[in-house]
């Protein structure tokens, strides 16, 4: 005889949500239950140490997955702590109450202390995704009696009396047509070692004709001693949890204790990933609690510079939400993370000592790692102080800040930096030889992300960080006694190319900080820079971000003396535009901008230079 029940709650509006909302991927249902069924073991487990008679006649506590292809069915068993028929009806007749969650308070309440996964329950009716009909057959340890509890998940339950050898909990699927490939091995063995490897219990899975297998490793990694744990096994690891086939270049192994404890394993891999740029790539950490895999989506857990970092956390202490895929909003998510971070940074700090070795990682992820001066406002110098630059006096190595603050000669107040697309084409920028004649290094920043860390870090160890446009003036090369262009005629010969430019440049001006070259560009002050502009202009920006160009023109020039006599004597004026527009684009090439007549360009350099011969 059974008893015919009605599920408290709202119960079709529960289990919609729960069958179709909840859950993102229907695959999740087995780790659920895989879940629930480490949980009765743990609760037994837990109960036996005050009294040994429940662990009578039960053995190793295990867990079992037995698919059947022809009935189109899958069981998941346990031999843990089991139910009576009280339990049925309170724990999976009442959505979303969870034994677990109240056996947790009770064992608190008796002044212990017990860290258990399910503690929302909502994760045992996941299994309606896949199944048309579930039927539990379960007996409580310490007694007599078994149940068995049925339900499509739509009209309520019965409960009846039934017969099982044993304690435990047998949980069986009667899978919908269209999911019977939850009875292929191969796919249900892929899921259990995606989800559930680190089970500390074995999940043995029956092969049929073929008998069984262990599917799980049953030994979380990161709970182990360091001590006990060689290179080769964390190399393992790290091929496991990154799929990667690269070795990694850290290592770091750790477990926070206090208030919030959390174990963590986390590897800077040797090579950058190909998708390292991309805006839709996943977080690299994955999230376990309690050594069950939660999600691998939390973005919370590290910042986005930090994004080529692998490897997992796992925590007890998290709150999740029911889903148990997404974390909740919680101060204990920014401890977790701001921990890891700090643990990261320490250990590149000591590996910075060894500039070879820092370069492998550099050279992989700098670019990336940079992004945090940027981001992360409460790192943000330790971030710069482990950042690597090239410079006008590093040579073929890069630089710290440390390491240009040191050579900074007397009375320089400021760390100075230009930035373009290409080292090379940096190095020979115009702007660059007042600081070249003074002895004064340069910063030469290349990657986009210097556009946008140089105007949040505005100062680094009490030192400015400035554009050498911004320059003082005392760092003008000494030209006492050197040839110049008269006062008068320098207005003229302004005023003139400023007119032959005109919708090209906003205005001309006069620099007393080139030696060798006789213009160079700039951009009106407070402005972006021509790298930024041309990064946004390749984005299809160009209106909204467009700058105001400036020439300067060095008036100890050879070329510019001659020019300005010309525009003085008012005379031949065709030769004076043609020089305008030549030396225009000059200075074009210098910042790495594209010349807007190169046809004008080539010819008219080849007429010049003919005459020069």
């Amino acid at each position: 005889m059974s008893d015919k029940m009605e599920f408290r709650a709202e119960v079709h509006k529960m289990l919609d949500i729960v069958i179709n909302s909840l859950y993102s991927e229907k695959q999740i249902f087995l780790r659920e239950l895989i879940s629930n069924a480490s949980d009765a073991c743990d609760k037994l487990k837990y109960m036996a140490l005050t009294n040994q008679a429940l662990m009578k006649g039960v053995g190793r506590l295990e867990i079992k997955i037995v698919p059947d292809a022809e009935k189109r069915t899958l069981k998941i068993e346990d031999n843990g702590i089991g139910m009576n028929r009280d339990d049925l009806i309170d724990h999976l007749g009442t959505i979303a109450k969870s034994g677990t969650a109240d056996f947790v308070r009770n064992v608190k309440d008796n002044g212990s202390s017990m860290d258990l996964i399910g503690q929302f329950g909502v994760g045992f009716y996941s299994a309606f995704m896949v199944a048309e009909k579930v039927e539990i057959l379960t007996r409580k340890a310490g007694e007599d009696k078994a149940w068995k509890w049925v339900s499509n998940g739509v009209d309520g339950f019965e409960i009846s009396e039934a017969e099982k050898a044993g304690n435990g909990t047998e949980i069986t699927l009667f899978l919908k047509e269209e999911e019977k490939q939850y009875t292929d091995t191969i796919y249900l063995r892929q899921i259990i070692r995606l989800y559930s490897d680190h089970i500390s219990y074995p999940i043995i899975m029956n092969l049929g004709k073929n008998g069984e297998e262990t599917v799980n490793t049953g030994s979380a990694l990161w709970t182990r001693n360091k001590a006990e744990i060689t290179t080769e096994q964390y190399k393992e690891f790290y091929h496991h949890v990154s799929k990667n086939f690269d070795e990694p270049w850290m290592t770091l192994h750790f477990k926070a204790e206090g208030n919030l404890e959390y174990t963590g394993l986390v590897f800077v891999p040797s090579t950058q990933p190909y998708d390292l740029f991309q805006p839709d790539r996943k977080n690299g950490l994955k999230l376990y609690v309690n050594r069950v895999f939660i999600s691998d989506k939390v973005e919370e857990l590290l910042p986005n510079y930090l994004r080529f970092v692998k490897g997992i956390i796992d925590s007890a202490d998290l709150p999740l939400n029911i889903s148990r895929e997404m974390l909740q909003q919680n101060p204990l998510v920014a401890k977790i993370r701001n921990g890891t971070v700090s643990r990261i940074l320490k250990e590149l700090k000591k590996r910075a000592e060894n500039y070879d070795d820092y370069m492998i990682f550099w050279n992989a992820f700098g670019t990336a790692f940079k992004e945090g001066i940027y981001e992360d406002f409460s790192n943000r110098e330790e971030i710069a102080s482990l950042s690597r630059f090239a410079s006008t006096k590093g040579g073929d190595k890069l630089v710290s800040l440390d390491d240009y603050i040191g050579r900074m000669p007397a009375g320089q107040k400021a760390i100075y930096y230009i930035t373009g697309d290409d080292v090379k084409v940096l190095e020979n920028n115009p702007q660059l030889e007042a600081f070249k004649s003074k002895g004064l290094e340069v910063l030469l920043l290349v990657d986009p992300i210097d556009e946008f860390w140089t105007q949040v870090l505005t100062k680094y160890k009490d030192k400015e960080i400035k554009h050498i446009s911004q320059a003082d003036e005392d760092f003008v090369p000494d030209r006492k006694d050197a040839p110049k262009v008269k006062d008068e005629d320098l207005k003229k010969l302004t005023d003139r190319m400023a007119a032959v430019l005109n919708g090209d440049v906003a205005k001309v001006t006069v620099t007393e900080k080139l030696t060798t070259s006789p213009v160079s560009l700039t951009v009106e002050n407070g402005q972006m820079s021509l790298h930024l502009e041309r990064l946004m202009r390749n984005h299809q920006q160009q209106t909204a971000f467009a700058s105001l160009k400036v020439l300067e023109v060095n008036p100890y020039h050879p070329l510019i003396i001659r020019l300005s006599e010309l525009a003085a004597a008012e005379k031949d004026d065709v030769r004076v535009t043609e020089m305008t527009k030549i030396l225009y684009d000059q200075a074009l090439i210098a910042e790495g901008e594209a010349i807007t007549n190169p046809s004008f360009f080539a010819e008219k350099l080849g007429e010049y230079m003919l005459k020069a011969l």
